[in-house]
């Protein structure tokens, strides 16, 4: 999967940055907050170099200590990293996903995150147990078994391993590299109603690691979803995981009356 390419110049210099004194925030979390503000919405886009530490403490009236902690907070995240000889350089920002019924596509093009899928594995096979039960099928029924790999900016971000029953949807290996499965879904007239989910955490494993780009032992997000249509019938069981130094789920939670 060709990277996406990367814009090495400053483009820090052009941002708003600034610090207000009389908060009582720290110095270097206001700039840690407003640079990572900048990498979210796309400002400071992955490649893009910082001005160094020198140059943004001059520029601020900061003591060099100051941005140091500031950009070493971000580090930290993984948003930022310092190459020698090229400086600190934006990395990335991570994915926070909603709970709710989208598609892991959707959800990244609507950032413009740049969504790429790669077929890791595309057949008709017999259901094992876990994957009946989830559609409430016999074991052994043909289901249509979809393993993929999803890239944001070129990277890789989720395998994403989904099944299906084997005559709910015609489609190939082309179609689903060129948009989400939830799209082709839709255009053959399912109507997506609703889920069940549970999200997890696992290590990874020697292939998972490789596939993302991860040490072995790395974090990993883990998502399992039932999906079901307007009559009640499950129509995909999705067996998901996500690097979780690129990826989080977001909640909402409310206060029960």
């Amino acid at each position: 999967m060709p990277k996406q390419p990367r814009h090495e110049t400053d483009t820090s210099r052009s941002l708003p940055l600034s610090v207000d004194r009389n908060s009582p925030v720290p110095l270097y979390f206001q700039l840690a907050q407003q640079l990572e503000s900048a990498i979210e919405r796309g400002a400071l886009t992955p490649g893009s170099l910082l001005g160094n530490e020198i140059e943004l403490a001059a520029r601020l009236g900061l003591s060099r200590p100051t941005v140091r902690q500031a950009i070493q907070s971000l580090v930290d995240k993984g948003l930022l990293v310092r190459r020698r000889g090229v400086g600190t350089q934006v990395v990335h920002s991570q994915v926070r996903r909603p709970l709710e019924l989208s598609s892991l596509y959707d959800d990244l093009e609507a950032a413009g995150r740049h969504p790429a899928t790669k077929v890791l594995a595309h057949a008709v096979e017999p259901a094992d147990a876990r994957v009946a039960a989830a559609l409430g099928i016999a074991e052994g029924s043909d289901v249509r078994m979809i393993e993929r790999l999803r890239y944001a900016h070129g990277e890789p971000m989720a395998r994403l391993r989904n099944h299906l029953p084997a005559r709910l949807l015609d489609c190939d290996t082309e179609r689903l590299e060129s948009t989400g499965l939830y799209r082709l879904m839709r255009a053959a007239g399912i109507t997506l109603h609703s889920a069940r989910q549970s999200v997890g955490a696992r290590a990874a494993g020697p292939a998972d690691a490789e596939l993302l780009g991860e040490e072995a032992g790395a974090p990993l997000l883990t998502m399992e979803r039932t999906t079901f249509d307007d009559t009640g019938r499950a129509v995909e069981f999705g067996a998901h995981v996500y690097r979780a130094s690129r990826y989080s789920f977001e909640f909402q939670l409310l206060v029960r009356p």
